[in-house]
């Protein structure tokens, strides 16, 4: 249990939003508007950085996630018999494969962005545009920072399976 008086303000007000949005999470994903794609939304979630990052290995992947291979591996297993992605052979090593985003899965990535897009502008269209573009850089930066204790906390508590 960390120290009331040695927390800043701000950082619990923070650690209290946090927490808020979490648990709107759920709410969100329901409202976004994308219609049926095949698989569960946390299957979904792994085109995102496929499609960023190109063609990678189910442990590339579970790392780069944080999450657990086996939980990774399940979640790839519905990305495949959807059609969003393809197992291909790994040019370093062709005894191992690499998971790859399918023309179907892109046009799938299209479809989450756009309504994730469409219920953000919702949510903030009463907010000027610098404001919008001042809290998107410093949440950036936020998240830069996380993902630098993440990797470098060797005290961090083993992953979670997302």
């Amino acid at each position: 249990m960390h120290d009331q008086q040695k927390t800043t303000p701000g950082v619990a007000r923070l650690s209290d939003e946090i927490i808020r949005l979490i648990r709107m999470g759920p709410r969100f994903r329901g409202m976004l508007r994308t219609g049926d794609l095949g698989a569960e939304f946390s299957a979904l979630m792994l085109l995102l950085p496929l499609r960023a990052s190109g063609p990678m290995r189910v442990t590339d992947l579970a790392d780069l996630k944080q999450a657990d291979p086996s939980t990774i591996s399940r979640q790839v297993a519905q990305l495949v018999k959807a059609g969003l992605a393809r197992r291909e052979a790994d040019p370093a090593d062709g005894r191992a494969s690499r998971l790859a985003v399918t023309e179907t899965g892109r046009q799938a990535c299209e479809r989450l962005d756009a309504a994730r897009i469409a219920l953000l502008e919702r949510a903030l269209s009463d907010w000027p545009a610098d404001r919008v573009d001042a809290f998107a850089r410093l949440f950036e930066e936020f998240n830069t920072s996380v993902e630098a204790l993440l990797r470098t906390d060797l005290g961090a508590p083993p992953r979670e399976n997302l």
